[in-house]
């Protein structure tokens, strides 16, 4: 017959693993991400920077669209909308067409040309920033310092 303490695990065994080797549980807490990739991180410098530009031109960037994709289409040639470094797209900006159906201005940055340019994180930050800027300058017609 077995005696009652073997049947009941006590408080300290209870909380290690089923080998007795280690806590059982979560290694961080829950609030505490355990690894952010490179695009959830490269679409927060840009959320980061389309925010701060929205506090400042509400009304202008009300309806526009800003979306982030890997790479850039194949093309042969691309029009004056695209945003290159060399023959490499950066950015595009797509104007939109007014109307009954009218489809909304949008600014697509290209995360992986851009991440290739930077040396670091913050650099990379700079460079969605300056990229960012100019393809709204473009679109409102400003001069990119004046937004900067």
């Amino acid at each position: 017959m077995t005696s009652p303490a073997r049947r009941r695990p006590t408080a300290a065994r209870r909380r290690r693993d089923r080998h007795g080797r280690g806590m059982r549980g979560r290694l961080v807490p829950a609030s505490v991400p355990l690894a952010r990739t490179k695009a959830e991180v490269f679409d927060e410098l840009v959320l980061d920077t389309v925010e701060s530009l929205e506090a400042r031109f509400a009304t202008e960037l009300a309806g526009v669209e800003f979306a982030v994709e890997d790479v850039p289409p194949d093309l042969n040639v691309y029009d004056s909308d695209v945003l290159e470094d060399g023959r490499v797209p950066l950015a595009r900006l797509l104007p939109g067409r007014p109307g009954r159906h009218g489809v909304p201005p949008r600014i697509v940055v290209y995360r992986r040309p851009l991440e290739f340019r930077a040396s670091d994180r913050d650099d990379l930050g700079e460079l969605v920033r300056d990229v960012i800027v100019e393809q709204v300058a473009n679109l409102l017609g400003l001069n990119p310092d004046d937004l900067a």
